[in-house]
């Protein structure tokens, strides 16, 4: 079964998928196939399709098309789930870039289509697929960590006054959502509720410090209360010049996992009848380098920087997902429950007080 694939939005995410489902990939030749793009800006998407050897298109005239049967949405966030139902209405499937849209209720509006029209509806999320995360995954499911009692979440990146000015929603409330926050660390959100469970409660600052005209913060930080009981602390900003690594760490009674950039930076579990020192082991004792055969993966990138690999298995997932009629890895409500917890970082920072979601999707204001 192949899948023909339609991309809305040519900016930098929709070349870069385009060029994926272009490029010589012996899982995805056969499977999947670009057949048009569609962008606002019809020069772009001239050049685009000039570049990929498709068609280029309006946004109606691709979703006429019958030889398009999924989507691949990457146009500014807070269009997502209009520009989504709009897809699923005409009945495609649908991937949206992250994040799902820029609110708990647009990423509810979006699910409802969804299951209205029976279509497969996934977000981008393509961490869940690097080695070192399924790893982690593998780990804490099997209970090799033991009980989970606290998560860190660093994301300390950088962007230049450019990267902003770069495009009239940038940095806007209305089609970004947010900042440092919703556009660049939604996806370690996303990550850290896949590998520790839902976030329940949340206390928050969020500031813009480093850049000027825009509308939404560059610096976030947030204490997190996980639904199993272990807390967190997320550091979200495009404000740490020149820029470092973003990083995860899971840590628990019987283990620990830290993930940097996207490779096993610290791994160890509890082996039978082990004991560490009583003051602890200080970081030695890393078994990562146990599990490095298990890491290799395609280390091939594409010009704007991103790897191919975790992205090509996303989509993989998502057709098996279509083919077999179950969700997606990364399904929609995975998306709409980081969002959530997003947002309450943001109800958090203006209110002064801690932030509840009661079933770690939905928010209310109050303290615990």
């Amino acid at each position: 079964m192949e899948l023909r694939f339609g991309i809305i939005g040519c900016g930098s995410i929709g070349g870069f998928l385009g060029r994926l489902l272009a490029r010589e990939d012996p899982e995805l030749n056969g499977r999947a196939r670009l057949t048009a793009v569609a962008g606002r800006d019809r020069a772009r998407a001239r050049e685009l399709g000039a570049e990929l050897g498709c068609d280029h298109l309006d946004v109606p005239g691709l979703l006429a098309r019958t030889d398009v049967d999924a989507v691949l949405l990457c146009t500014p966030s807070g269009t997502h789930a209009d520009l989504g139902a709009a897809a699923l209405r005409a009945g495609k499937h649908l991937l949206v870039e992250k994040p799902i849209d820029v609110s708990p209720a647009a990423a509810d509006r979006l699910i409802s289509v969804a299951r209205q029209e029976g279509g497969t509806l996934g977000v981008v999320s393509q961490r869940r697929f690097d080695p070192a995360t399924r790893l982690a995954r593998s780990a804490i499911d099997a209970g090799e960590l033991g009980r989970i009692t606290s998560v860190l979440i660093e994301l300390p990146w950088w962007r230049e006054q450019s990267y902003y000015s770069s495009g009239s929603w940038r940095g806007t409330r209305l089609l970004d959502g947010g900042g440092a926050l919703m556009n660049q660390a939604v996806h370690a959100v996303d990550l850290a509720q896949w590998l520790a469970g839902p976030v329940v409660e949340v206390a928050a600052h969020t500031a813009l410090l480093a850049h000027h005209d825009i509308e939404v913060e560059d610096v976030a930080t947030a204490s997190l209360r996980f639904a199993s009981g272990a807390l967190g602390v997320l550091l979200a900003t495009t404000a740490a010049y020149p820029g470092r690594t973003a990083r995860i760490s899971v840590h628990g009674d019987r283990g620990s996992v830290v993930i940097d950039s996207d490779e096993l930076e610290y791994f160890h579990v509890a082996r039978e009848g082990e004991r560490a020192p009583a003051y602890g082991a200080f970081g030695s004792a890393n078994q990562a380098a146990d599990h490095a055969p298990s890491q290799k993966r395609d280390t091939a990138r594409d010009r704007i920087g991103l790897l191919y690999q975790p992205h090509r298995d996303q989509l993989l997932d998502f057709l098996d997902a279509v083919r077999d009629d179950r969700p997606p890895l990364a399904d929609a409500e995975a998306g709409r429950q980081a969002v959530a917890v997003v947002t309450a970082v943001y109800t958090s920072a203006a209110t002064g007080g801690p932030v509840r979601l009661s079933t770690g999707t939905r928010h209310e204001e109050g303290t615990a």
